[in-house]
């Protein structure tokens, strides 16, 4: 293709996820020319909707499900319609000793809340320590999350915003298991609290790398509550409703083009049916940077980063009814509509973790569930809805991409499926499978998402949901240019991070698009 073929914009965005869509439409809203190229027929990336058996009138968010980190502003800001609905249970953890007993936590009773822990251990002193240890996190949220979508603050400001300095020691210097330990008596709270430091993540309660602490502070900050909702319409709606500003506010989105290379002087080479170019002034990548890496390397500028591993199996399924519990005392209703923790106390993490270390995938499987349907009916058909069926999902923790790389897929799938319905079934009053509806064709309307599956699909590089190891959202001194304030820089200055590779990147919530977007236009500003 010849110089005069170029297409040229301000901004070439590499990859269409969420995050790559929200800067596609504050640039586009600024004035600027851009346009998103995207290897899939559709943008979205992770977060998408789809209808995985067919005839079956279901449409689940199949990979990413729950929105956490979205920020009110980007939401005004670029004047998105959607509904985001707070759930009213947070979570139910059954005992693994004793599964007819459990902790429900129900966000609009705390008196109900107190009788469950009282049913679980006898008393009310360990439902007295988990709410004093949510009052004591709630200025950790206050003092971060409005930070998310300014350009980043230094550690010390944070920490006097903060004003708690044994809170932050804890937090930032010492592993989560320290500050569990300190403030809960119990294992299985303990372990309630740790899961939040761990969906993503692979690590130990003690891990010195202090992983889970960085994970567990992105999982309680959200919203300036901690609160994680549920999309009305599924994650596809969010999605669909950022494509739609996007291109309103003019912006060019190309799919089906496989982009080749990237040139640290903004030229983007891709393919569809032919070879394309594309050249900006800034390229922005909402890819990962292992393959962000790659596609420089192809372009002649040979550049290498670790790569990621992802630890994590999801499980989508849709179901005639909700299972019945051991523990009679709470509804299947009530304790799937929040996070239902199963084999998840802090021993039990911790001895997976150890597991999965040695190349052994963990018995039990540590669990996390819930049902989008029960808050959000609408991604069911009139009739599945009518007959009382349900959508359930389900995420593995501790299984390292290492476990199945190599495996054959199929069978990777089906032996982590047998491990999550074993722990699941053991919490049961019968089992899971009896539930499963069957699609049309005879098939069971289930399926394991690995780790391997995430590559496959989303070209994330070793299954990992972050694209990387989150860090921490502030600066240890002040950045000089707007690529390092906005924590969206790479070795390229015309090079910028958009997606989760962004450091406060993770998670659907639009913020690496949002902070790429300020730095792009300051820069191109000049």
């Amino acid at each position: 293709m010849t110089a005069s073929e170029t297409r040229r914009y301000d901004v070439v965005i590499v990859g269409g996820g969420h995050n790559a869509l929200v800067a596609a439409a504050y640039l586009a809203r600024a004035g600027r020319s851009v346009v998103v190229l995207e290897r899939a027929d559709a943008v979205g990336g992770a977060a998408v909707s789809e209808r995985p058996w067919a005839g079956v009138d279901a449409r689940l968010s199949r990979y990413s499900y729950l929105v956490s980190l979205l920020p009110q502003r980007i939401i005004d800001d670029l004047g998105l319609r959607i509904d985001l609905r707070r759930r009213r249970y947070s979570s139910y953890t059954p005992d693994p000793a004793d599964p007819s007993r459990g902790i429900l936590i129900d966000t609009q009773d705390a008196e109900a809340t107190a009788a469950s822990f009282t049913r679980t251990f006898g008393d009310a002193r360990e439902a007295e320590r988990y709410a004093a240890f949510g009052e004591r996190l709630a200025p950790l949220a206050r003092a971060v999350f409005p930070t998310m979508t300014e350009p980043l603050p230094t550690e010390d400001e944070v920490r006097e915003r903060l004003g708690d300095d044994e809170l932050w020691s804890a937090l930032t210097s010492r592993p989560l298991g320290d500050l569990l330990r300190s403030s809960f008596e119990s294992d299985l709270v303990r372990g309630i609290a740790l899961t939040d430091g761990l969906i993503g993540t692979f690590a130990s309660s003690d891990d010195s790398s202090l992983d889970q602490n960085r994970c567990f502070l992105y999982h309680v900050i959200g919203g300036e509550t901690g609160d994680w909702d549920v999309p009305v319409g599924g994650m596809g709606a969010v999605t669909a409703e950022l494509e739609r500003v996007a291109r309103e506010a003019g912006a060019d989105i190309v799919t089906g083009i496989d982009v080749v290379s990237v040139s640290p002087d903004g030229e983007v080479h891709g393919v569809t049916d032919r070879p394309e170019v594309f050249y900006g002034s800034l390229v922005l990548s909402g890819v990962g940077e292992a393959v962000l890496a790659r596609l420089l390397t192809a372009g002649g500028t040979p550049t290498s980063v670790d790569e990621p591993e992802g630890a994590q199996v999801k499980v989508n399924m849709l179901l005639s009814r909700l299972p019945r519990l051991r523990d009679r005392s709470v509804s299947p209703e009530a304790a799937f509509a929040g996070t239902f923790h199963v084999n998840e106390t802090m021993t039990q993490l911790d001895s997976a973790f150890v597991a999965a270390t040695g190349g052994m995938l963990p018995d039990p499987l540590p669990l996390e569930i819930y049902c989008h349907s029960l808050t959000d009916p609408s991604i069911l058909g009139e009739e599945l809805r009518a007959s009382g069926a349900q959508t359930l999902t389900l995420f593995g923790l501790h299984v390292p991409h290492r476990l199945i790389d190599g495996d054959d897929p199929v069978a990777a799938g089906a032996r982590l499926l047998a491990a999550a319905q074993q722990s699941l079934d053991a919490v049961l009053d019968e089992p899971l499978r009896d539930c499963i509806l069957r699609a049309p064709d005879g098939r069971l309307c289930i399926e394991a998402r690995t780790t391997a599956d995430l590559e496959e699909s989303l070209n994330m590089v070793g299954g990992n949901i972050f694209h990387g190891g989150l860090s921490w959202p502030w600066l240890p001194a002040p950045a000089a240019t707007p690529a390092a304030r906005w924590g969206v820089a790479t070795a390229h200055s015309r090079v910028l991070l958009c997606g989760s590779s962004a450091q406060r990147g993770g998670a659907v919530s639009g913020i690496g698009g949002q902070n790429a977007a300020m730095a792009a236009l300051e820069i191109l500003a000049g």
